[in-house]
């Protein structure tokens, strides 16, 4: 019992001086994405973006995959005559900073707002930071919020984008640990 007292006092004092920091991070970018013959669930479609871009953080690349449901659903932020909602439903990624640093990130939600009468949709996910190599060693969590406006720059022979262009902004927090 004496033994368990003073190992709970060692982490005790060992962690007293680590304390986590939440920073406000917005995070401008552009880039590309296109689909890929992944099959991350039944019935969705894989797309890959590549996108670099600057902000709170430094200047940054993000790559990442996102599994999106085939079949259009309801929506009361997307439901225009010309517009159809689909789910994002899995996804993630990794930003790559300037001195090598990795974050990585998860999806938790998001969605896709074709527009098809202007020819574009407006894309919003939300991540869940899951880990970080480098300055982002500690990481202890948070949030960013992805708000992009999607462009179709080729399409196939049978009328799906196969090539498009992202720009947008990141925004929302990172937890640093401070020791």
């Amino acid at each position: 019992m004496k033994h368990v007292a003073i190992t709970a006092l060692i982490l005790t004092l060992g962690v007293a001086g680590v304390s986590a920091e939440e920073r406000p991070v917005k995070m401008r970018f552009s880039g590309s994405m296109v689909p890929t013959s992944i099959v991350m669930q039944p019935n969705t479609i894989t797309d890959e973006e590549l996108l670099a871009g600057n902000g709170a953080l430094g200047s940054f690349t993000f790559r990442k995959l996102r599994t999106d449901a085939l079949a259009p659903q309801p929506s009361a932020a997307c439901s225009g005559p010309s517009e159809a909602n689909i789910a994002v439903v899995a996804g993630g990624g990794v930003f790559r900073f300037e001195d090598g640093s990795l974050l990585t990130v998860g999806i938790t939600e998001g969605a896709l707002c074709i527009d098809f009468a202007a020819g574009m949709a407006r894309l919003t996910e939300t991540y869940q930071i899951t880990g970080g190599s480098g300055r982002f060693k500690g990481v202890s969590g948070g949030t960013l919020t992805l708000r992009a406006t999607v462009r179709p720059v080729l399409i196939s022979a049978s009328g799906a984008p196969v090539l498009l262009t992202s720009t947008g902004v990141f925004e929302g927090t990172v937890g640093i640990l401070d020791e």
